[in-house]
């Protein structure tokens, strides 16, 4: 999604936080302001923040099939979308916002969660302002910038009392499930190594002097910190462990594009029980294999984490069903029942945070090519 925040919107969203293949859609026709946007009980008003093509093209249409939550506000810096926005989707004035006025946000009865679908660097700002207005949470990932930003919009959050999950949609895929369970229940023994690698080949076409985001390190930019985590969160549901250490390397064919971030990153997670898990991201390189090799066989999703399509079989010739048929829709029907019904979300602030650990050693181990320890 391109950056859509003014230097002065980027400076308003921080200082608010006090510190310095899609289905087609219910409907194509304009919908109805007042009933798209009235509060129901039994479903969760949606304010998504940031309107770039994952907001486009995957949440907004997930947001029309899903029946626990729906639709309700926007936040955006680019003023231009906001018409466009009102009359796909029938969103009234009244819940539409600026990042500049986004706290007003505490006062509408009409949304109760905010989607944070901003460049990275944006994610904990907007997350403390969303819990201090006392609204519940869902961010992207990376959820932040560092473990350090991410614990600190875990601790937000549950001093305002509100839910903060973090958008790692695959967890509520059940191919992905599946893995989740064969990595408690080892149906083919004790599992010794995994291989995790997501990515593709992209930005030829980039000016250097003109980059998106995704490139820019004061954003967030990088294949580890986009298609990375992929790798790293897939890496520990699929073994069932939490790393003890890592050890990476990156790699840059294009440097001049790829100046001051990843382009390709190489990574080894080291588990207690001596397995290990061999993970990969790359803009440069296409790649999305998910494989756990154990004492009596394997099993794999390949590929892991498209949209759609997810194919998986085993050693033994077992193939794995099809999935939902639109993951984001699953994704945020299961966090909002969590609302609704006052449970715990699915992926937690927490479950972020772990990565982050991850994340901050394996550019810790990149820089200076050593064996870091996961703390």
């Amino acid at each position: 999604m391109p950056l859509d925040l003014t230097r002065r919107q980027l400076l308003a969203a921080l200082a608010g936080a006090g510190i310095g293949a899609t289905l087609p859609l219910r409907a194509e026709q304009p919908m109805d302001k007042n009933r798209s946007a009235a509060r129901r009980k039994d479903s969760v008003g949606v304010a998504l923040i940031g309107l770039g093509g994952y907001a486009t093209h995957q949440l907004a249409p997930g947001l029309q099939l899903a029946e626990h939550c729906h639709l309700a506000g926007i936040v955006t810096g680019s003023p231009h979308k906001i018409p466009v926005w009102q009359e796909k989707h029938g969103i009234p004035d009244r819940n539409v916002y600026s990042y500049d006025d986004f706290d007003r946000i505490a006062d509408n009865p009409d949304i109760q969660a905010v989607y944070i679908v901003t460049p990275n660097d944006l994610h904990m700002p907007l997350t403390l302002r969303a819990a201090n207005a006392g609204k519940h949470v869902w961010c992207e990932k990376p959820m932040a910038m560092d473990a350090a930003e991410g614990q600190a919009m875990v601790d937000a959050c549950r001093r305002n009392k509100v839910q903060l999950t973090i958008g790692y949609r695959l967890q509520h895929e059940p191919n992905t499930q599946r893995l989740v369970a064969m990595a408690r229940e080892k149906p083919y023994g004790k599992i010794l190594k995994v291989r995790a690698d997501a990515g593709f080949h992209a930005y030829d076409d980039v000016d250097p002097a003109d980059k998106p985001w995704r490139l820019l390190p004061q954003h967030g930019g990088g294949a580890m910190y986009d298609m990375g985590v992929y790798s790293l969160n897939a890496a520990r549901y699929t073994s069932g462990q939490e790393p003890v250490a890592v050890t990476a390397r990156q790699e840059n064919r294009r440097p001049q594009l790829f100046e001051g971030v990843d382009e390709t990153m190489y990574f080894t997670l080291e588990f207690a029980d001596g397995a290990v898990a061999e993970c990969a991201t790359s803009f440069g390189q296409n790649m999305n294999t998910l494989r756990a090799d154990c004492e009596n066989g394997w099993y794999e999703l390949s590929p892991f984490q498209t949209y759609s399509g997810l194919k998986g079989r085993t050693s033994d010739g077992q193939l794995f069903a099809d999935g939902v048929p639109h993951q984001q829709a699953k994704q945020m029907d299961d966090d909002a029942l969590a609302i609704l019904n006052g449970t715990a979300p699915l992926v937690p602030g927490e479950e972020g945070v772990r990565d982050m650990r991850v994340v901050d050693a394996v550019y810790a181990s990149a820089r200076d090519g050593g064996r870091r320890i996961v703390l």
